[in-house]
């Protein structure tokens, strides 16, 4: 166990070396700004993971809480004239609005019925905020101010970078308690045996609300770190493909893993990067390569970790006989 542990911790710290020292790399500000998009995408991923990971449920609306928390911040800062910072508190306050309204009708439908009450409310969100006269219509909102920290201003994507990833650090530590507590592990029992679950005496409606509530606060306060990282929000950006690419990246990278959310996060936001040589052909490569990781590594890209170890070992014990 306490071998485990070391291990554990020698890797979660090479990991921190790494994501510290991706900046200084000579990397332009081009895929810089998709290194930050993979970090806020990895916070919307983590709560993904909370619903439809841990307690079994299909969320397809994930771009529409990305996107209102998005709206928020922009519409906050720019209209109320109110900080960057504040705005995040109503930003909290709207992911945890679009838990309960979402939350509750999970409690009377479920399966594809959910799944089609979720893709339903993102369209509904995608068309209001294109439509609305007051949140800019298809022009979106631009001019969205930045984040200052003691009179440092974070308006470069290096800058922005560093500030996500220590974000990000602390989503990672707030989710890993999650997880780990009884919350947690009722959240599994939900997805495992949901009979059992009442027979244990907990109440079903609230866990239900709860992962939904979770899962739409890191939606909408990652949108908020977006709108002020890029500066301007459009409803095109919120459509239901980047729902879609949501719950590709948990499954690619693994449910129920915080490291697998991660790793989805990253692969999905560098696909387009590392498939551009196939040019047309780009859709049709990403599709199959989706597929067959699905069909032979169902459990995704972080169950590789053990595989790939216990290979190494083995190789090494045959050299060593």
């Amino acid at each position: 166990m306490k071998n485990l542990r070391t291990s554990k911790a020698i890797s979660i710290a090479a990991v921190l070396i790494v994501a510290l020292i991706v900046p200084q790399l000579g990397f332009n500000d081009y895929i810089m700004t998709i290194f930050v998009q993979g970090l806020l995408y990895s916070i919307i991923v983590l709560g993904l993971n909370f619903i439809t990971g841990m307690t079994g449920q299909m969320n397809l609306g994930n771009a529409a809480v990305f996107g209102l928390g998005a709206y928020t911040a922009a519409l906050s800062t720019t209209k109320l004239g109110i900080s960057p910072w504040l705005a995040m508190i109503l930003v909290a306050l709207m992911g945890w609005l679009i838990g309960l309204v979402l939350g509750y009708p999970s409690l009377r439908v479920k399966g594809v019925y959910l799944t089609l009450t979720t893709i339903a409310f993102n369209e509904i969100v995608r068309l209001c905020l294109q439509n609305m006269e007051w949140t800019g219509g298809v022009g979106g909102v631009r001019s969205i101010p930045r984040f200052h920290i003691f009179g440092f201003l974070i308006n470069t994507p290096v800058r922005n970078y560093y500030f996500i990833l220590i974000i990000l650090v602390f989503v990672i530590f707030i989710t890993y308690r999650i997880i780990h507590s009884k919350y947690g592990r009722a959240f599994i029992a939900v997805r495992d045996n949901v009979d059992a679950v009442e027979t244990c005496g907990i109440k079903l409606s609230r866990i239900k609300v709860q992962a939904f509530t979770l899962s739409t606060i890191y939606g909408a306060i990652a949108g908020g770190l977006y709108a002020s990282f890029m500066g301007y929000v459009s409803p095109t950006t919120f459509t239901m493909n980047l729902s879609m690419s949501f719950a590709v990246m948990l499954i690619i990278g693994g449910r129920c893993s915080i490291a697998g959310c991660i790793i989805g996060a990253f692969v999905i936001s560098f696909a387009p990067e590392l498939l551009r040589f196939l040019g047309t052909y780009y859709q049709f490569t990403y599709a199959l390569i989706i597929m067959l990781a699905l069909i032979f590594n169902p459990n995704g890209l972080v169950a590789l970790g053990p595989k790939i170890k216990h290979l190494f070992v083995k190789i090494f014990h045959k050299a060593e006989a």
